[in-house]
């Protein structure tokens, strides 16, 4: 596995554990702990589609770039 993929991979666990995490609305939900996690959870998203935009271009006539990125 190359160091991009390793990283893509590694930002993506973070964003899918940081969602598992997010706070369950109940009687005692409390906006401020709601507030912190979706700002975490907007970091790590935000983190993941950088990474994909600087890496892995969604434009067709960046494909054969997108062929090198993947070696």
């Amino acid at each position: 596995m190359n160091d991009k993929t390793k990283m893509y991979l590694d930002k993506l666990r973070q964003l899918v554990s940081d969602v598992q995490g997010a706070p369950y609305p109940s009687d005692d939900f409390q906006p401020e702990l709601y507030k912190i996690w979706y700002e975490h959870v907007q970091k790590s998203a935000t983190d993941v589609l950088e990474f994909l935009g600087d890496n892995y271009p969604e434009k067709e006539n960046d494909f054969s770039e997108l062929l090198e990125n993947l070696r």
